[in-house]
């Protein structure tokens, strides 16, 4: 089916950057939505930005001003930008796609398989 390839993660220091890509295998129609989330120890998954098919974007109250969401469809890529990054960013981050049946295919929930952020002087 579609598989989605993350990249970007690591370790910065408090105030730095770091940019996230999910790269799919494939193009991939009819989606309803692209999305980052987080999940960290102890905490239940997150939905951190997204971007909904008729173009809105959302992002969470604690990244709002500091993250940004975007995509190159010609790269079937979601980029997340993560500037001045907090210890509480820490988690790891997944990268959803998700769509509605159509006569020609299923409705879809594809994750990327994540990668991890830490936020650590």
């Amino acid at each position: 089916q579609v598989q989605l390839v993350e990249s970007g993660g690591g370790l910065v220091q408090p105030g730095g950057s770091l940019r996230l890509s999910c790269a799919a295998s494939r193009n991939i129609f009819s989606i309803n939505a692209v999305g980052w989330y987080r999940q960290a120890p102890g905490k239940q998954r997150e939905l951190v930005a997204s971007i909904i098919s008729g173009g809105s974007i959302n992002y969470s109250n604690s990244v709002k001003g500091r993250f940004t969401i975007s995509r190159d469809d010609a790269k079937n890529t979601v980029y997340l930008q993560m500037n001045s990054l907090k210890p509480e960013d820490t988690a790891v981050y997944i990268c959803n796609v998700n769509g509605r049946k159509t006569r020609w295919s299923t409705a879809y929930d594809y994750w990327g398989q994540g990668t991890q952020v830490t936020v650590s002087s």
